[in-house]
């Protein structure tokens, strides 16, 4: 999870200090399109990896308390 939360802020920051047209209005280079493009795709991918480790560790405490039912 914490390695998820990482990936996230390091994209946002990446995101954050992308450069914005000159003027307003006016068309961004191509990479830049693209850059933002990857970077929304990592964010949405740190995201995920994140719920999918809190399900996963919510999962092990349900089955811990279904153990301990159990023995008790």
């Amino acid at each position: 999870m914490q390695q998820a939360d990482a990936q996230f802020d390091a994209t946002a920051s990446r995101i954050a200090n992308l450069p914005f047209p000159a003027v307003p209005g006016a068309q961004s280079n191509p990479p830049d399109n693209l850059e933002l493009s990857a970077n929304i795709v990592s964010l949405l991918q740190s995201r995920n990896y994140f719920d999918a480790n809190a399900k996963v560790a919510h999962v092990a405490d349900d089955i811990q308390k279904s153990t301990l039912n159990i023995l008790g």
